[in-house]
């Protein structure tokens, strides 16, 4: 089946088809670094992780650039309140971002560009539009002129007027148009500045991502993604600087993922509910975190609370459990199972429903779900008084193949042998006797999540696996 992607373009859904035959050169807006990443930052890594991770299950090689704004009003008003040089501070959340995405199992990309190492690439960008009539300069600030490219507004779907109406020109500015826009910025007294052909100064927000996604994939790239809020201005604005410097098409496809709410409201300092990626995760399992964000298909709003997400804990723990009963089962299996070829059929059939949920604009809600299946058909698999190996086996290599397409892995806890078990057993009634019942509760909640199951009886206390009694 072929992958179909919803492009944000034409607002449909469109069969992928690669520039390059089994090749995908993708770009994701990458974060303006001036602190650390709330989780509506967190999502895209995520979701386009996932999105990267499914194209190279399904055979692709994929070029990924996720770039780092490293210079920029916001970074240059931190580096001043801290008293520190932009760069310093640029570089700490660089390092913040990449542990906070690695912790959420986020791959590394194969480029991370920084606006600071892309200069030269950026003013020759701006050069030539300024050569083409698509920008001009005045007293060092250059910018470029939406009205002289045709196709403004078409990822938006908004007109030229309709956009021309909510725009103004601030103080200081002076542009020729209010829909002008900055391709390269003055430098203040003071501020960090490159030399360029227009005297000392930056590059403007858009140019950037226009620069290096050229520099690193070329003109036209297959896929450009993130969040719903970047569609307007930042990548209407990167469709008009490349599309009037190179002539062609930018991007094939633009995917775009939907907004996080708290506690059913937009997420917002003012508000109060703006949540750290680095808090949650330090309270939560980020593999827990993750699975929650793939919960809901991308496009749509995603709700965070407390209660959604310790449902999606309880949902995962499920899965680890059940990979964890197949393992333990799979050492008193037989070779051989009558019944075998059709439940080598269930797994085929169940992997095949996953592959077409990825397949359909990457829809993990429903890849989830048959994940789910997949785990009630292992747990009922188990129920049998005898088991092949190599059923058991068929079902862990897909559970692990499909969840590394989330990017969960299943990290294999030591099996409690029967002495350890009895040891820690002993250790219980000791407690029991001493009236630590805190100390016995504790060593039952732990042999519980190792799949040991307790049973206080008149005669002791006995214990079973959770899919065999002992």
């Amino acid at each position: 089946m072929t992958i179909t992607i919803y492009n944000t373009l034409t607002r449909e859904k469109e069969v992928f088809k690669p520039i390059e035959e089994n090749k995908v050169r993708m770009y994701v807006c990458g974060p303006t670094v001036y602190n650390y990443i709330h989780i509506g930052n967190a999502r895209p890594a995520i979701v386009f992780d996932t999105v990267r991770r499914y194209f190279e299950y399904k055979g692709f090689q994929v070029d990924y650039v996720l770039n780092f704004t490293d210079v920029d009003d916001k970074i240059i008003n931190a580096a001043n309140e801290l008293g520190e040089a932009v760069p310093d501070v640029a570089n700490r959340f660089i390092e913040a971002y990449l542990n906070d995405v690695e912790a959420l199992g986020v791959k590394q990309a194969t480029w991370n560009p920084r606006v600071t190492e892309t200069m030269d690439d950026i003013i020759t960008f701006i050069q030539s539009l300024i050569d083409k009539g698509y920008a001009y300069e005045v007293d060092g600030d250059v910018y470029f002129k939406p009205r002289s490219f045709a196709d403004y507004g078409k990822l938006s779907h908004q007109s030229i007027d309709e956009l021309r109406s909510g725009a103004r020109i601030q103080v200081g500015e002076k542009k020729e148009d209010p829909l002008d826009f900055a391709l390269w910025k003055k430098a203040k007294d003071g501020e960090i500045a490159w030399d360029s052909p227009w005297g000392q100064g930056r590059p403007g927000w858009h140019i950037e991502c226009s620069a290096m996604a050229k520099k690193y994939l070329g003109e036209t790239i297959d896929i450009h993604a993130g969040g719903q809020d970047l569609t307007f201005p930042h990548h209407e604005n990167e469709i008009a600087q490349s599309e009037s410097m190179n002539e062609k098409s930018f991007a094939n496809y633009w995917m775009h993922n939907g907004y996080i709410n708290i506690d059913n409201e937009k997420m917002s300092k003012s508000l109060g509910n703006f949540v750290l990626t680095k808090d949650i995760i330090a309270q939560h399992d980020p593999q827990v975190i993750r699975f929650f964000m793939l919960s809901v298909h991308y496009r749509h709003p995603i709700n965070f609370t407390e209660e959604l997400l310790q449902g999606a804990k309880n949902s995962l723990d499920r899965v680890k459990n059940a990979y964890s009963n197949l393992e333990h089962r799979k050492q008193a299996s037989m070779n051989a199972d009558k019944m075998a070829s059709d439940w080598m059929e269930t797994i085929a059939g169940l992997k095949q429903q996953f592959e077409e949920a990825m397949d359909d604009d990457f829809n993990t809600a429903n890849a989830v779900a048959v994940l789910f299946d997949m785990t009630k058909e292992a747990n009922r698999y188990l129920e049998q008084e005898h088991t092949s190996v190599h059923v058991i086996e068929a079902f862990q290599e897909n559970m692990e193949a499909l969840l590394d397409v989330l990017g969960i892995q299943l990290e294999q806890e030591e099996e409690l042998l029967d002495a350890d078990i009895e040891a820690l057993l002993e250790e219980r009634r000791e407690a029991r006797k001493n009236r630590n019942f805190t100390r016995a509760d504790e060593i039952r909640d732990n042999l519980r999540e190792k799949n040991i199951i307790l049973e206080d009886t008149p005669q002791g206390t006995r214990w079973k696996r959770a899919d065999n009694e002992s």
